[in-house]
């Protein structure tokens, strides 16, 4: 178990950030999930990209120039990616 948690990255926002984005390219048939299908979850990859835009909302003037760039560029591309596949191009 300890062998495991070093192995993991440090947990910070961008992480954080990065996770929710890599969820949310699963969801949208991207990437592969744990089993291997790279399939379209639309409704879920909507809910997540939901979340990181609830996350922008909510922190707004509390993050580094960094973290908000990302947050908002991580947003934009994915709000593309999904018009994009919900409307099948």
């Amino acid at each position: 178990m300890a062998d495991e948690q070093d192995s993991l990255p440090q947990i910070d926002f961008s992480t954080f950030v990065m996770s929710l984005s890599h969820s949310a390219l699963v969801h949208l048939g991207d990437a592969p999930d744990v089993d291997g299908k790279a399939e379209p979850q639309l409704d879920l990859a909507r809910q997540t990209i939901d979340i990181l835009g609830l996350l922008h909302d909510k922190t707004k003037g509390n993050l580094s120039g960094e973290e908000e760039r990302l947050l908002s560029q991580a947003l934009v591309d994915l709000r593309l990616r999904f018009v994009e596949v919900s409307r099948g191009t």
